[in-house]
């Protein structure tokens, strides 16, 4: 896990986040919750809070955190860290120490560079616990422990980052030492192209240049330190460094921009919540409001301050805020107050072992006690400084002591110095003062000094020499005048330089947010488009205007807001429309018609003009009144034409209840949608008119084949009931001649035998003619009866077959051609066998008519077997002229034709595919080649 991240990486994770599951959205919470914990503390807990109850969902055998595979452990470990460095920001510091250890029991013994990391992470946070409870031996300690982990894990960013922790505590308590030490690994004048390297660099640069005075250097330094932390989200480091920019700019004497700076950072840590980082800003503001002389608002600021560090007391933020409380009470002559601060800060000062306050402490108490009369405590005060100054390597602090004991000498009388060579004791320090000041490399005098020095003088009776230091004093006076003007003309260059920085990384952003913006939106209308593609796909594949409807509505609410929706289509008489569908925020609309005539339309004004039309509504607009009754409020209307080529279908309208929501990306997304609609209603229009078309040609078709059976059987009857006439007159003859052979009683045997013979063969002739015609009948009113009903009804696939067979033989023995009939018994179906004969005449007729092309002895099969017990299988096949290759993937098209004009009406072979495919529920297709006959391939369920 890197320590931290650019804003433009957190916001690509953000982005993603929705997007992610299981495993996948448990790193990425894990990995948003840690770069969050500074950017923005509450949703880290959140994500870290979401994300453990993944983590517990994923492995649930390892709630306890001293089990567990690595991989559990160290994703545990990092969420407890967030918690802890967020207890930390709060000032809940206990509980972040504790929940540091946790973090370094749960990485402890993992080989990886996750938990080497994942211990320095956790030795760091302790580390900065230590120095913001002010417990000096721990903050080392943990920032040891960290760089050794962090060499460990391989991270030069980590290992960066601690050692400038360590190097820039180092250079508060001995600068030559922590130059010498940071030098040796981070030699800080080397330039170097790594930002983060160069961040913590300029870092240590701060307060190298503030404490050697150049600080103009140290403000220019924290800047870029402070526009990088911004960009990687450490807000933390945002603040304290606005705070030493603040310091920078007070000794250049620019309060004004120094109270922006930390005004700036006091803002980032209220914004944030963070209780110390407020305490901090406030301390240095109120700093800076007592070098401008606003004594009561300083002291305001330091009040609000110290309660905040009442669990941090011992800090350097707690110190820092008992010193500036000091000089502001001596300022104000409250010295007695003075005086309990100066000595509450010697108390704490002493226990942590801070040297600079140490002297401070005394220095100020040294002060207080001056000012109420208390000369000989003063010295003591005083001498113990000096003690500890000569001890320390910061000469300011040595010259504030030996001017202090000059004012002492100067306000009391007291005992002389051992070691006193001087004319006074005031001179014998201020002179020691001066040869500290000149040991100082680029150090100036202080007016203040020499002034001093000429007052003792002139107190000791040497007037000359009061006279020259005076003179040296106007000298020093007039150049601080002059350093200062430079202070300021370079506060001002800097501050110049500051915002033209600023204007140009601004500047750069909005250039590159632009950009992105720019790829953006053509991303979003790549996406759009091609959201729309897939949708005019599934708009327009329907051929059910219903629907058409739904798709339009369904997706016209996922690209735009829209309140109400309302699709017209066109009457017959072309002189009015009709709602066919309306829907408002999910209830549909009651159906109303708009004539073409209407002036106030604006459904009507769309078709009209043919273009589309956008309303804005206020509420004092007139047209709201207009509005049904029981309606939402509309405040924004888009109308538009669907229309194909020429052709006006109708209208469509959306309506939102939001303002100003129909800019031009909508219109475009409102327009492709009637695009689509109008495609897609034009195509149901056709194809329920083609539908319509083509039931009325099936009727027909039906009816002529019918007829055509009839026609064909009772042509087939004429033969049997003709010859069982003509034997039925012959006997009714010879019944006549015997019966009158009889009355005349001249009857022979003869005559006799010769009428029981005719008898005997015309009987046999007219069982023979009526079985047939019996036969024929039969099967002509079962087939009959089967086409005209279309009743499904158990039945034995070859009797079907062999009653449709004899109801077409005339047909098929006219044309000179023959069937064979190839089916076995028990084939037992439960379907319709009316659809079934149909399809068989269709392929008889469209054999006879195509297949065999007016040859003559053409031969047909209909074969039939049984498949896997659940379908059958029949097979229709001659041996006629074949499809050509081209035709067989059209054949089963409607109105498809090879002849065309000749008796062929392209409707046959469709009718057979859609009565097998709807009806009887099977597949039909086809095989064939030129010259070798063609097969027509029924496969049926048995039982539809």
């Amino acid at each position: 896990m890197e320590m931290f991240v650019s804003n433009d990486e957190v916001k690509q994770w953000e982005c993603e986040l929705p997007g992610l599951q299981d495993m996948e959205l448990l790193a990425a919470r894990l990995r948003l919750a840690w770069h969050l914990r500074q950017r923005d503390t509450a949703r880290a807990l959140y994500l870290s809070d979401a994300a453990e109850q993944l983590l517990n969902t994923f492995f649930p055998a390892y709630l306890d955190t001293n089990s567990g595979t690595v991989e559990f452990r160290l994703m545990r470990a990092r969420l407890v860290l967030v918690r802890a460095e967020a207890a930390w920001l709060y000032g809940e510091f206990d509980k972040s120490g504790q929940l540091s250890e946790l973090a370094l029991r749960l990485a402890a013994n993992g080989d990886t560079v996750e938990a080497a990391t994942t211990m320095a992470d956790a030795h760091y946070l302790l580390a900065c616990i230590g120095l913001q409870k002010g417990e000096v031996p721990a903050v080392e300690s943990e920032i040891s422990l960290a760089i050794h982990f962090a060499r460990q894990a391989g991270d030069g960013m980590r290992e960066i980052v601690a050692e400038s922790l360590l190097a820039n505590q180092q250079a508060l308590r001995n600068l030559p030492l922590a130059l010498e030490c940071w030098g040796a690994i981070r030699n800080p004048h080397n330039e170097t192209t790594d930002p983060v390297l160069r961040s913590y660099i300029n870092e240590f640069l701060i307060y190298t240049y503030s404490l050697t005075s150049d600080f103009g250097q140290s403000a220019a330094r924290g800047i870029q330190v402070f526009e990088f932390a911004k960009n990687y989200g450490q807000k933390r480091r945002m603040i304290s460094v606005a705070s030493n920019i603040g310091d920078a700019f007070n000794s250049l004497s620019d309060h004004q921009s120094a109270l922006q700076w930390i005004q700036e950072g006091l803002d980032l840590a209220r914004a944030a919540g963070w209780p110390n980082s407020i305490a901090s800003c406030l301390i240095q503001m109120s700093e800076t409001l007592r070098r401008l002389g606003r004594l009561e608002a300083a002291k305001e600021m330091l009040e609000n301050a110290l309660p905040i560090l009442v669990h941090v007391v011992g800090s350097r933020s707690h110190l820092l805020a008992l010193r500036y409380f000091g000089d502001l009470s001596l300022d104000m002559g409250d010295y007695a107050t003075a005086q309990k601060s100066f000595q509450e800060l010697i108390s704490w000062a002493d226990k942590k072992n801070h040297l600079d306050f140490r002297i401070g402490s005394r220095r100020g108490y040294a002060d207080a006690l001056s000012m109420q009369g208390q000369a000989k405590a003063a010295l003591d005060a005083a001498l113990e400084a000096l003690a500890l100054a000569r001890q320390s390597t910061d000469s300011y602090r040595h010259i504030e002591v030996l001017r202090v004991l000059a004012a002492l000498y100067m306000r009391h009388s007291l005992p002389e110095p051992v070691e006193m060579q001087a004319l006074s004791a005031a001179l014998h320090y201020l002179r020691q003062a001066f040869d500290v000041a000149g040991n100082i490399s680029n150090f100036n005098v202080p007016a203040e000094l020499y002034q001093e020095i000429a007052d003792a003088y002139a107190a000791a009776q040497d007037f000359h020499q009061a006279f020259e230091c005076a003179k040296l004093a106007l000298a020093a006076r007039e150049k601080n005048h002059n350093r200062e003007a430079a202070n300021r003309l370079n506060a001002m260059q800097l501050s110049q330089q500051t915002e033209r920085m600023r204007a140009e990384s601004e500047h750069l952003r909005q250039l590159a947010a632009a950009e992105a913006q720019r790829a953006e939106v053509l991303q979003q209308t790549s996406v759009v488009l091609e959201k729309l593609g897939t949708i005019g796909q599934e708009i327009t594949a329907s051929l059910d205007a219903p629907d058409v409807f739904k798709a339009l509505n369904r997706h016209v609410h996922d690209l735009l807001h829209v309140t109400a929706l309302v699709i017209y289509l066109m009457n017959d008489d072309q002189q009015s429309m009709t709602s066919a569908y309306g829907v408002e925020n999910g209830m549909p609309i009651e159906p109303d018609t708009v004539y073409m005539a209407s002036a106030v339309s604006n459904s009507v004004r769309c078709v009209r003009e043919r273009r589309e039309i956008a309303i804005e509504l206020a509420s004092e607009d007139e047209l709201l009144l207009t509005l049904i009754p029981g309606t939402e409020m509309v405040q924004s209307m888009l109308f538009a034409p669907l229309i194909i080529g020429d052709r006006v279908l109708g209208a469509m309208t959306i309506q939102s209840s939001r303002q100003h929501v129909y800019g031009d990306r909508e219109k475009m997304i409102f327009r492709s949608l009637c695009a689509y609609g109008a495609i897609a209603l034009g195509n149901a229009d056709a194809y329920l008119r083609l539908q319509k078309t083509q039931e009325h040609l099936l009727a027909q078709e039906k009816l002529a084949a019918l007829g055509s059976l009839v026609a064909g059987v009772a042509h087939e009857l004429n033969t049997p009931i003709g010859n069982c006439l003509l034997v039925a007159s012959t006997l009714q003859d010879g019944s006549r001649y015997l019966s009158s052979k009889l009355a005349g009683q001249n009857l022979r045997r003869s005559d006799l035998n010769n009428f029981c013979e005719e008898v005997k063969t015309s009987s046999e002739i007219l069982m023979r003619g009526l079985s047939s015609a019996a036969t024929l009948v039969s099967s002509f009113k079962q087939v009959a009866v089967d086409r005209t009903s279309e009743h499904r009804r158990s039945f034995d696939l070859r009797q079907v077959l062999h009653d449709i067979i004899a109801t077409l033989n005339i047909r098929i023995t006219q044309t000179g051609h023959s069937v064979e009939l190839n089916v076995p018994y028990n084939i037992h179906m439960d379907s319709y066998p009316g659809s079934l004969g149909q399809v068989i005449s269709n392929l008889v007729e469209n054999a006879i008519l195509h297949a065999f092309d007016k040859r003559q002895s053409g031969q047909m099969s209909i074969n039939a077997s049984q498949v896997d017990g659940q379908r059958v299988l029949i097979v229709f096949s001659d041996n006629g002229v074949g499809i050509p290759e081209e035709n067989q993937k059209r054949i089963f098209d409607p109105f498809f034709t090879t002849k065309l004009g000749q008796g062929g009406s392209g409707l046959g072979l469709n009718i057979c595919y859609n009565i097998t495919t709807s009806i009887l529920h099977g597949q039909l297709s086809v095989k064939s080649s030129l010259g070798a006959g063609t097969s027509f391939y029924l496969n049926l369920p048995l039982i539809v």
